[in-house]
């Protein structure tokens, strides 16, 4: 990967971003993820100050290698949180949840690279025009809040309307999906489901079990009519949700119903009436492993699979 420029741009070993997941990607995950050689990312949205900077100092403890924290721009402390990562010299944010505009300036000034979400083509072109220096390009399979296109059909249009590095999120399981990242225009990706069951995820083991029990068909997006789906795994929650959308409940009614639910699977354990927020891939994840596996295993499987296909192109000049 030494040609890459994701691994250029951030000085990691591995084009493999650990998503942001709230009440999930804590320090630990991160730290270990970045150990490891990809680039681990704490989920800072939503969280006080003192436990972002408390989470990244944790990261710090594990490795020297870079890692990220995700700020989701509309939460109400995000300058506080903005000035926590550039005094504990964190070397890359990605963004969701708004227009990071007004603060790139002050992040890039401070040596951080800015990697934005997009579910779109022309708002990955808007972040490159205000200075981006990537763009994770999100698709419909994904687990938590997603877009509308699928990442088949996304990642390419971005991938040539920007002439920055695009990251390929949602629906990265294994070495085939990786190899076609690449296919697709795409120079990495993150995963976000796979790493849930990581040894050094704390999420609780109920929702662990939630994941390695998925089947093709167990997630169902909630939410869609309201124009901000999420991707979670079916359970009583979901259901009663889905018929509310289906019977016209209002968007505060739905929001009122979802408030707190993530917390309560993620870490009081209850996968029922709690959000189990999870990517399509979920059938895919069949065992815990450690962070480092996981990252090798993709690699493994990346070789693999180009070793697969190569015999197809032996003949083509």
């Amino acid at each position: 990967m030494k040609n890459n420029r994701v691994c250029q741009l951030l000085g990691i070993k591995y084009p493999i971003f650990q998503g942001a997941m709230a009440w999930i990607a804590d320090g630990n995950l991160a730290g270990s993820v970045s150990k490891a050689g990809g680039l681990g990312i704490i989920a800072g949205g939503g969280m006080p100050v003192e436990i972002l900077r408390q989470e990244i100092k944790k990261a710090k403890e594990i490795t020297e290698n870079p890692f990220g924290v995700n700020l989701m721009l509309m939460m109400p402390n995000i300058e506080e949180q903005i000035d926590v990562c550039i005094e504990e010299g964190v070397k890359v944010v990605t963004t969701g949840a708004g227009n990071p505009g007004v603060y790139m300036e002050k992040l890039k000034g401070a040596g951080i690279k800015v990697i934005p979400v997009v579910s779109s083509v022309a708002l990955a072109k808007r972040m490159e025009k205000i200075g981006a220096d990537a763009v994770v390009a999100e698709g419909l399979e994904a687990g938590g809040h997603i877009g509308e296109i699928t990442t088949m059909a996304l990642t390419p249009q971005i991938a040539e309307a920007v002439s920055i590095p695009v990251i390929l999120a949602g629906g990265i399981g294994g070495g085939k999906q990786f190899l076609a990242a690449f296919a697709l225009g795409a120079e990495g990706v993150q995963v976000g489901t796979k790493f849930i069951v990581a040894d050094e995820c704390t999420v609780h083991e109920n929702y662990k079990d939630a994941i390695i029990k998925a089947k093709d068909r167990s997630t169902v997006a909630t939410g869609s009519y309201t124009g901000h789906p999420v991707r979670v795994i079916e359970n009583k929650l979901a259901k009663e949700l889905l018929e509310m959308e289906k019977h016209g409940a209002s968007v505060e009614e739905l929001e009122a119903k979802g408030t707190g639910k993530l917390r309560l699977a993620a870490v009081d354990g209850d996968v029922k009436e709690g959000s189990v927020m999870a990517g399509q891939v979920a059938a895919m994840v069949t065992k815990r492993e450690t962070a480092l596996e996981i990252i090798e295993g993709l690699m493994k499987d990346l070789e693999v699979e180009r070793e697969r296909l190569s015999k197809y192109f032996e003949d083509v000049k």
